[in-house]
């Protein structure tokens, strides 16, 4: 494999855009040709420039996700895709495999997860374009694998990722903000719980806290979504 993989950063939200951009660039291997707030914005650029990789949100203002990957083959794009979604849509995720999604990311996501993933693409992409022909069957079924092996990674121990996503997806639907008692009587966890994901996500620079104040006594703290 020669040069760097070209990759299209697809996302509305952006601060969500910037950092995935961002993710992408310190990823070596790797550069940004282009971002799209839309569907029809990236197959615009899709039929510009040479692209190897899309990092696609599946839900978008104007296109399903999967409808902008039906476009693309329609018009001949072969691009990868690596789809970002909730974990409501992973049936969906699955079931877009032949049209090429190779990877998928679950919102919200560290560099750490995005990172691995890209890892396991370029590593694919360089047995591809070095291997010429495929001896065996067991040759292809060892190298998509490669791409498609593993799971959630990087996260503490007692953070699970689909939780993590149920979580996010509270305080997104919060703009004013919600608080671990909340969240967890919105899902239906211990609020022990729902504060050990809202602080991670704090952590992650994905939440922001800050005191709320009802009363005399101790302030509760607050968070809300500030990643996108």
């Amino acid at each position: 494999m020669s040069g760097d993989l070209r990759v299209l950063v697809v996302e509305d939200e952006q601060v969500a855009a910037d950092a995935h951009t961002a993710y992408v660039l310190r990823v070596p291997g790797f550069v940004v040709v282009g971002t799209a707030r839309t569907g029809q914005a990236a197959l615009q650029v899709l039929g510009d420039r040479p692209v190897d990789l899309v990092l696609l949100d599946m839900h978008l203002p104007d296109i399903a996700g999967l409808d902008v990957v039906r476009a693309m083959r329609a018009a001949g794009h072969r691009a990868d895709v690596i789809a970002v979604t909730s974990a409501r849509d992973l049936p969906t995720v699955r079931s877009a495999v032949s049209m090429g999604v190779v990877q998928y990311l679950l919102k919200p996501f560290a560099f750490a997860s995005l990172r691995e993933r890209l890892e396991r693409y370029k590593d694919y992409r360089t047995q591809v374009d070095t291997a010429g022909s495929l001896a065996t069957e067991h040759d292809l079924d060892q190298m998509l694998g490669g791409l498609r092996a593993g799971g959630p990674a990087h996260l503490p121990k007692g953070i699970a990722e689909e939780s993590l996503a149920e979580v996010a997806r509270v305080l997104r639907e919060s703009p004013s903000g919600a608080s671990a008692s909340e969240v967890a009587e919105r899902l239906g966890m211990s609020r022990v719980t729902a504060r050990r994901y809202l602080e991670h996500l704090g952590d992650s620079g994905l939440a922001l806290r800050r005191s709320r104040y009802a009363g005399p006594g101790r302030p509760e703290v607050e968070y809300r979504w500030g990643g996108g």
